[in-house]
């Protein structure tokens, strides 16, 4: 199997492999394409919690975007955590030079543990800058309600806040519906033009680490390979919840959820 199409994920580490960029990587690789990265931080975390975060340089950052993509341009790009102002603003410069189109942002604020991931100047460069730059923005709940200072609790709150990030500069809005109550799933995509609305089941689980991750970094695959907006989202959100669905029940915490549930080994491999 030859890959379908290249994705860049721009993002910070997880050590323990449930969320980003070992999630990212897992997640465009189970879905048959090839995996480039720039990392932004390096956590020590697992399933309980994150112990500890320390920052790539901006500079650092900046050359793993541009040497990578000089030589293998990508069809795709995904944004996760990039941690400061400083990060934000080499990233922006990067993405100047290397002329992607179809950049989805996952704007990563709070881990699943409650740790903060993003201090309020880098918040606010997100809102007023970054979103702007990008394709699509996929935030989950807490996110939204910090982006747009709303507070959601239902359906129609998410898309009042989807429409106060499109009158911010965001072009297409996919706000994630997993942490309103309710024994239905809801995620809601949004533009200028049109409201969608993705139902699906919701799955009881606490093995839901990295899903926002996954997400949007197999929506941004699906985009890679010429899929449109609504069918990217669509088969972003059917992968994710196979992987919840898996259950895998690792660690002690928030556990990982399955990558590899769209694979099917039928060779041997000695």
């Amino acid at each position: 199997m030859r890959p379908k199409s290249k994705i860049l994920i721009i993002a910070g580490s997880d050590s323990s492999g449930g969320a980003g960029i070992q999630a990212d990587i897992k997640t465009v690789t189970a879905l048959g394409c090839y995996a480039m990265t720039a990392i932004t931080a390096i956590t020590a975390q697992n399933t309980t919690g994150v112990k500890s975060i320390v920052p790539v340089k901006p500079k650092e950052i900046s050359k793993q975007i541009e040497f990578t993509s000089k030589d293998i341009k990508p069809d795709a790009i995904k944004i996760g955590m990039l941690h400061s102002k400083g990060v934000i603003l080499s990233v922006l410069k990067s993405l100047k030079k290397i002329k992607v189109k179809k950049v989805v942002l996952d704007p990563v604020m709070v881990a699943k543990s409650g740790t903060k991931l993003l201090n309020n100047s880098a918040i606010n460069f997100i809102k007023n800058k970054l979103i702007k730059k990008t394709f699509l923005i996929t935030p989950n709940i807490p996110e939204a309600e910090i982006l747009t200072k709303t507070k959601i609790n239902s359906l129609k709150d998410m898309i009042k806040a989807g429409k106060i990030l499109i009158n911010l500069g965001a072009k297409n809005v996919l706000i994630k519906g997993g942490h309103l109550r309710s024994n239905e799933m809801n995620d809601v995509l949004l533009n200028k033009k049109n409201v969608k609305i993705f139902k699906s089941r919701k799955y009881s689980t606490k093995n839901t680490h990295g899903t926002g991750c996954t997400l949007s970094t197999a929506i941004a695959t699906k985009l890679s390979c010429g899929k449109d907006l609504i069918k990217s989202c669509e088969l972003g959100i059917k992968y994710v919840n196979e992987a919840i669905r898996s259950n895998l029940n690792l660690g002690k915490g928030n556990g990982p959820i399955n990558h590899l549930n769209s694979i099917m080994l039928n060779k041997k491999i000695n």
